[in-house]
């Protein structure tokens, strides 16, 4: 039994792994992916959902209490509903949600569902279908809103839509997503653009929490909502008579490192301590090779000692992190 737990040496308990189980996409954000041909990863560099399981088993008994699966776009992934129910049934992990684009939840909510998935956060960042046509480059967004209303049906929740709040592209739209908290009880969560990977996005002003909490303010007062223990970083508030919540992630403008407790799991297998950072450790190699499970939990451990206090983005010059957003598992 391995008894060593994850805390860095800023005190920080280190429980939750995000892993990207494929860098595939359906959807070709101007945000996430490059204009033009995207290398891919070759099939036999990806994790299998084998290697998968087990670094989880090693990161449970080091104290990985929650668990969150992206992508890409994790339901392109086949054999993806078997995995979901494989985890849901692992002993030790009290929380396990999914993060998708939505482009599949309406043909595949049951699977879903029956997989044991109860929490899902969805990306939409804007609620026009010319719009989402121009920052996804697909028209699908009739496909993905009755995806949303209905995993709302089916029970699901809490069911989050994250919007990356853009300037000049989609902060028209924030009053109108904020107001989705009043008819549905989602919790929409503006999130600050973070420069990663090579994109289609040209630098300009960067839209920023302050600034987004300003211009919904005309709806109402915000109150403050109380965090619980399986929260992320998001501040959250809910409007007077909202049946949702509002949440704000500020990597930029209010980053909260000092009380981020997450590793991510690459779909190459790599083990990433910092999303904002490239520096990784590798999993993958070790576990084909053949290793035990104290020579898997040293590499969890190298990779807490390599937990920065803080990251290096900055609202005035920022840093592009160069690997690309789709393989990290955001």
């Amino acid at each position: 039994m391995l008894k060593q737990k994850l805390i860095d040496k800023y005190n920080r308990h280190l429980n939750y792994l995000r892993i990207s189980i494929t860098d595939r996409c359906n959807l070709q954000c101007m945000y996430c992916m490059p204009p033009g041909f995207i290398p891919r990863l070759h099939h036999n560099e990806i994790l299998r959902y084998e290697e998968i399981i087990r670094i989880i088993k090693v990161g449970i008994s080091l104290g990985i209490s929650k668990v969150r699966i992206t992508g890409g776009e994790p339901l392109v992934r086949k054999g993806v509903y078997d995995f979901l129910k494989r985890l849901a049934d692992m002993d030790g992990l009290s929380d396990i949600a999914l993060t998708t684009n939505g482009v599949s939840l309406k043909d595949n909510i049951e699977k879903i569902k029956a997989a044991g998935i109860k929490r899902i956060n969805i990306s939409l960042d804007t609620l026009s279908r010319n719009k989402y046509k121009e920052i996804t480059g697909h028209d699908k967004f009739e496909q993905v809103w009755e995806g949303i209303e209905l995993a709302h049906k089916k029970g699901f929740d809490p069911i989050k839509l994250n919007m990356v709040a853009l300037s000049g592209v989609n902060d028209d739209e924030l009053a109108d997503f904020a107001r989705l908290s009043f008819s549905y009880p989602f919790h929409i969560r503006f999130i600050e653009y973070m420069p990663i990977g090579k994109s289609r996005m040209k630098y300009g002003p960067l839209l920023l929490v302050p600034e987004i909490k300003r211009r919904i303010s005309t709806i109402g007062k915000l109150i403050p909502v109380k965090n619980s223990i399986n929260d992320g970083p998001a501040e959250r508030y809910k409007f007077e008579g909202a049946k949702g919540e509002i949440g704000f992630i500020g990597a930029l403008s209010h980053h909260f490192c000092n009380r981020c407790n997450r590793l991510r799991l690459t779909a190459s297998g790599q083990l990433r301590p910092c999303l904002l950072s490239d520096h990784h450790e590798d999993l993958k190699s070790l576990l084909r090779k053949g290793c035990s499970d104290e020579e898997l939990a040293d590499i969890f451990l190298t990779a807490v000692r390599h937990k920065p206090s803080d990251h290096n983005l900055s609202i005035s010059n920022p840093t592009e992190v160069l690997s690309q957003m789709s393989s990290i598992g955001g």
